[in-house]
């Protein structure tokens, strides 16, 4: 065949390896070189084929392009019909830009981490990537030309965002399970419009959120141990400052009590607290607590035996089920035990819990779980035990008004707090730390006498801490003064004066004959109950009796 076509067209035959057989004059001509049995990419500088090579844009020299259009071949020949044009060259260009862009675009969408996948408006899926495949285990390929619903059908895709997309033409996302039954895989449909603002296709996006859940997790755990190191430390700073807001020690004995309880913090054996009302149980307790390691776990609960009703104290302790008895509330109440689990549970005032309690409460120690009342079955629980009385339990025990198996149980290791007279080097620290407190929370700047302060340190203290306490911030709530005197002292105080020994180089000789006068009129009043039972005693006449009592502001009990 030969081509000797005089037209407009350039017209080019080549065999299967594209080796040029035979070109036309205008070709030749439009070329101007050899084109025969030379491979096209030899005579062409550029030889793209488009559409499975049905298109072919070709740049024969810097100034000449051709689009070439590929016809059916006869006898093994391809025939290539081509429009020789000078303004293929920037066509040229933008296509080769394009199949770049494309290139990347490609590139991106295969390296994303979430799975891509794009559907026509039908729903028929027309591209893919890799983390497809990871995320459901099923090769790319297998997507190419589905339609989302069959895919859905056959358990592939548990439910798809496409064609809530197309009704809405919104971004919609939804979170789904996984393959491996956890809701993990968040979906996110984006519509795609064309000119007319018609959605054409919808790019779903899909996001493996395990990876980020293991991280908001392993998150957490970090923001808890932070926390768990912080509360460490601050423990740690408690205990080096011994002198803290209310551990206030100076006497041996008190010493020796706090060294030993510092070896049983981390211990889960029973404490019992013993000693007088007011010595210091629970500030003992709260100690254990504050400088453990159940500080970090759970909580500090305390419950005063004493204070609840008897009939109300196996509630408190163990909670109740809704409706497990008349007035139960609707939603139940959990117990004293269940609210400190893996904490600490002080018990104060043990001593006063009726024998119903004791047996469930030696139960509860023993089988280390607790049942609320109405309920079916009991739960387990990990709570350490402080326990403190101001009673002799071991002669309850022998009066058979405490179980001797509960005695022993809470007994293991017991505490004995000595009253405050019997350890006067307390009493200074005690009374500064107390008139500093009440200073500031009353901005007060008050003081108190030497003659008042040897009062503090010489005095019996029957109510021992707390009745020193409560003392001192009556002292300076009441007194106008700013130097808190021996007058200042309530009157069931001034009884006590005459037992105090004030040292005599504190006083002047008038100070020191009114203390004495004061003192003996004092002491008398103890058995007298009228002011001329009072002149009788003290041999001296009623208005003088009355006169003095004015003067040192006493009256007569009645």
């Amino acid at each position: 065949m030969t081509l000797q076509l005089q037209t407009a067209y350039a017209i080019m035959m080549t065999d299967d390896e594209d080796i040029i057989i035979e070109v036309n004059d205008k070709l030749k001509q439009s070329v101007n070189k050899n084109l025969e049995n030379h491979h096209v990419n030899e005579v062409f500088k550029r030889w793209i084929p488009y559409e499975d090579g049905k298109v072919v844009i070709a740049e024969a020299t810097e100034e000449l392009s051709l689009l070439f259009l590929k016809g059916e071949s006869q006898l093994n020949r391809n025939l290539y019909f081509g429009i020789i044009s000078s303004e293929m060259k920037e066509l040229m260009v933008k296509l080769d830009e394009l199949i770049k862009a494309n290139s990347r675009l490609q590139a991106i969408i295969e390296s994303s981490y979430d799975g891509i996948y794009l559907t026509d408006i039908e729903g028929n899926t027309l591209l893919t990537n890799s983390a497809m495949e990871r995320i459901t285990g099923i090769p790319k390929e297998y997507y190419m030309g589905k339609k989302v619903e069959s895919l859905i059908k056959r358990g592939i895709l548990e439910s798809s965002v496409t064609k809530r997309v197309i009704e809405t033409k919104e971004s919609i996302s939804r979170v789904q399970f996984n393959r491996a039954g956890n809701e993990s895989l968040l979906l996110t449909g984006s519509p795609v419009f064309n000119e007319k603002r018609e959605v054409e296709s919808v790019v779903t996006n899909i996001r493996d959120l395990s990876q980020l859940i293991e991280l908001q997790n392993a998150l957490k755990e970090a923001n808890e141990l932070n926390h768990s190191y912080r509360k460490e430390i601050e423990r740690l700073k408690k205990k080096e400052n011994e002198q803290s807001s209310s551990i206030i020690m100076k006497s041996e004995k008190m010493r020796e009590i706090y060294d030993t309880v510092d070896r049983l913090v981390n211990v889960d054996a029973t404490v019992l607290v013993l000693g007088e009302t007011g010595v210091g149980k629970d500030v003992l307790a709260k100690y254990i607590y504050e400088h453990s390691d159940r500080n970090r776990k759970g909580k500090y609960i305390k419950l005063n035996c004493g204070a609840i009703p008897s009939e109300l104290i196996e509630s408190e302790l163990f909670g109740y089920e809704k409706g497990a008895f008349t007035g139960a509330g609707q939603q139940g109440k959990p117990g004293m035990f269940e609210l400190a689990d893996q904490g600490v549970l002080f018990l104060d005032e043990v001593g006063e819990l009726p024998l119903s309690a004791q047996v469930k409460l030696l139960r509860v120690i023993q089988e280390k779980e607790v049942q609320r009342i109405g309920a079916v079955a009991a739960q387990q629980i990990n709570v350490r035990l402080i326990a403190a009385t101001n009673r002799n339990l071991k002669s309850m025990v022998d009066e058979g008004l405490f179980r001797e198996d509960l005695y022993y149980r809470l007994n293991v290791i017991p505490i004995h707090i000595p009253r405050l007279s019997e350890r006067p080097k307390d009493i200074h620290p005690l009374l500064e730390y107390f008139l500093a407190k009440n200073n500031q929370k009353y901005n007060f700047q008050k003081q108190f006498s030497e003659e008042l302060k040897s009062f503090f340190h010489q005095h019996s203290w029957p109510g021992n801490i707390r009745e020193l306490s409560n003392l001192v911030e009556r002292l300076l709530l009441v007194s106008k003064e700013t130097i808190i005197t021996l007058k200042d002292l309530p009157q069931e105080y001034q009884l006590a004066i005459h037992s105090v020994n004030l040292p005599p180089e504190s006083l002047t000789l008038k100070e020191a004959i009114e203390l004495a006068e004061k003192q003996v009129i004092c002491h008398a009043m103890k058995t007298c109950t009228s002011t001329y039972e009072l002149a009788t005693k003290l041999e001296t006449s009623q208005p003088t009796i009355s006169r003095k009592l004015k003067k040192y502001g006493l009256h007569m009990i009645q």
